[in-house]
């Protein structure tokens, strides 16, 4: 029987997502919530979304399918394809 392994984020890492969209979408740290859209309520466009893409990559070490890009429309969404990233790499 195998157990199976549970990735979640540490709290460094969930402030360093906060940071990088922070960054990128040039916010207020309170204008970011967990469930604020990228696109709708900070005017994000496509670009953003692939610098922030790009920044998650190369800060936290992992590889993000392009086709992920799709579900990170907000924080909550980062979270969860950080995390499978995470996991991925673990493997």
């Amino acid at each position: 029987m195998s157990a199976k392994t549970v990735i979640t984020l540490s709290e460094e890492q969930d402030a360093q997502l906060r940071e990088i969209i922070i960054d990128v979408l040039e916010l207020e740290e309170s204008e970011l919530t967990d469930t604020s859209r990228f696109i709708e309520d900070h005017d994000a466009d496509s670009l953003l979304a692939i610098e922030i893409l790009a920044r998650l990559e190369k800060e936290l070490g992992i590889t993000i399918p392009q086709d992920d890009l799709a579900e990170m429309g907000d924080l909550n969404g980062v979270r969860t394809v950080v995390t499978r990233s995470l996991r991925g790499a673990d493997v």
